[in-house]
């Protein structure tokens, strides 16, 4: 199991956090050290869409110009923005054998994804 984000997102360290603290095992990849290849963030367009894939509360979103946002209208033309500013993805992205398994953090949908009981 992988997860991907930023190390320091408020979300990705509560995610991290629980995690560990369920002794699950994971592999962490930061978008800002570690990039992201194309190949996956297209796999992650293809399953959700880019729709739910970007942030558009995010401050990258909100400080692109309107030019810039009016310019992604489909999985073809996130792609260039998804690579080139990881921030603007949502995150955690919790991933498994190439499946995404969820977005963002939240204990209760941790527990019923992973198996693990309260």
């Amino acid at each position: 199991m992988k997860l991907y984000g930023i190390a320091n997102c408020n979300t990705v360290k509560k995610a991290r956090a629980w995690l560990e603290q369920h002794c699950a095992e994971y592999q962490f990849h930061d978008f800002k050290k570690q990039g992201l290849e194309p190949e996956l963030a297209q796999c992650w367009l293809q399953q959700i869409g880019w729709e739910h894939l970007i942030n558009r509360k995010g401050l990258t979103w909100r400080g692109l110009s309107a030019e810039q946002k009016e310019v992604i209208k489909d999985n073809t033309s996130a792609l260039p923005l998804l690579l080139e500013k990881t921030s603007v993805i949502k995150r955690p992205l919790l991933e498994q054998d190439g499946k995404l398994l969820h977005i963002g953090f939240d204990d209760v949908s941790y527990e019923k994804i992973l198996n693990f009981k309260s």
